[in-house]
């Protein structure tokens, strides 16, 4: 098996992860800044990423900007937010070609690391804060993107589902922000904020490609040297055991022609725990794939579902469970997925379910390995768990995982949220 350990060095207070691979002709860099989730500053948060995406202070229009990066041989840059636990993370990449692959060798890895940390801290300026034009467009865009929410009736049902299940917790929060808080968001306190963030929020770079961690380290250590002084903050995961009073039953009424049922679990198993690659067994079982309980059960029998499937938000220990049904079938459709459940905490599952699980999650891990942005994406879920697992070390611990060990795990998952969007017709009793 390649490879894929991670190289960490420390440059004053940024963590800096890379990766020497040959598997790879292009180079990836990728930073994570991680902030707290919470209402204060989730839409700066959110807001942050397209803003410092349209100017730095060498590249001032995003016509310079976009010139830059054709020199780069068309090196592609992205920026996104997205929540991890109760950690609200913002993402920037820089895929660039790789210099040994090109004839006239231009040095490509310190131009797009120069070009790189200058997105990150170097954005560009006017007056106390930044661009006002620029401000005010990426406003627009992310009301648009927070408006467009409902028009896309499987993310609008997860996230609703979600902020009906962790009402009080930060993880409701929404990551894209709030539209109630854009309209009195200036240039000059947006500025002031981003500053506060690259001060004391923690800074993960990530390089992976055909290069050596000292020449990435040294290209960085100068680039880096005004940013790396003082503490940063450091964060804890939430606890993830929460115990389920009751189950709540929420309905939504929109305009809409099929009904969205979705299911919150709290798992009451931690990342770290030793549980955990049962859980990840458990969830392929469940919902994860096409093989799958849910899926063979819900959609194919008892065809009762357009899709049906699970999925984990490991690091806040929920499971959530997705499924788009015809309205009239809401409660046929909730007691066969209670069967599901039930079935796995009973241990109804068979030797054949285990080992196709297991081997379908081996090839999906397997796959991670052939893309450097996947590889930066599961090492960075240890860095914020606190504890490292590697791919190799996630192969053999699910190799490893029995019937048994799915049961034990599947015995601490509780129901805790149904949230059924349905449409407007129908009577009073919102489940008919």
């Amino acid at each position: 098996m390649a490879n894929n350990h991670f190289e960490t060095v420390s440059i004053g207070n940024i963590q800096v992860h890379v990766l020497p691979s040959t598997k790879f002709k292009t180079t990836t860099f990728v930073a994570y800044i991680g902030q707290e989730l919470k209402p204060e500053t989730v839409t700066k948060t959110a807001l942050l990423p397209a803003v410092l995406q349209r100017g730095t202070q060498s590249t001032p229009t995003t016509i310079e900007l976009k010139r830059k990066l054709d020199d780069l041989y068309g090196a592609i840059l992205f920026g996104d937010v997205s929540k991890r636990g109760e950690r609200h993370l913002m993402e920037f990449g820089l895929e660039i070609a790789n210099e040994r692959y090109l004839q006239d060798k231009p040095a490509l890895l310190e131009e797009g690391l120069s070009f790189f940390t200058e997105v990150l801290f170097a954005s560009a300026t006017e007056g106390n804060g930044f661009k006002a034009s620029y401000v005010e467009a990426e406003k627009k865009n992310l009301k648009q993107k927070i408006e467009s929410l409902q028009d896309d009736k499987i993310r609008y049902a997860a996230q609703r589902m979600v902020e009906e299940m962790c009402k009080g917790e930060p993880y409701a929060l929404f990551n894209h922000g709030r539209l109630a808080d854009l309209e009195q968001l200036g240039a000059t306190e947006l500025y002031t904020y981003y500053q506060d963030v690259i001060r004391t929020c923690p800074i993960d770079l990530y390089c992976v490609g055909n290069v050596s961690t000292e020449q990435v380290v040294e290209l960085l250590r100068d680039r880096l040297a005004s940013q790396v002084t003082g503490q940063r903050k450091t964060y804890t995961l939430a606890p993830v055991v929460r115990e389920v009073k009751e189950e709540k039953v929420v309905v939504d009424r929109l305009n809409v022609k099929q009904g969205k049922l979705n299911i919150g679990c709290r798992t009451q198993t931690e990342i770290t725990s030793n549980d955990y690659p049962a859980l990840v067994v458990y969830n392929g079982i469940l919902g994860g794939f096409p093989h799958s309980k849910l899926f063979r059960n819900v959609r194919e029998k008892a065809s009762l579902a357009y899709y049906c499937s699970s999925r984990l938000e490991s690091l806040k220990g929920l499971l959530m469970i997705q499924s788009g049904i015809e309205i009239g079938n809401f409660q046929r459709a909730v007691d066969i997925i209670k069967e599901q459940l039930e079935a796995m905490r009973q241990g109804r599952i068979d030797q054949q379910e285990l080992e196709q699980t297991k081997a379908t999650l081996t090839n999906a891990y397997k796959e991670q390995q052939d893309r450097s942005y996947e590889l930066i994406h599961f090492h960075h879920q240890s860095v914020l768990a606190g504890q490292e697992r590697t791919l190799e070390q996630m192969l053999q611990a699910i190799q490893r995982v029995s019937i048994e060990d799915v049961v034990r795990v599947a015995q601490k998952v509780q129901l805790d949220t149904i949230y059924f969007l349905r449409d407007q017709e129908g009577n009073a009793d919102a489940k008919n």
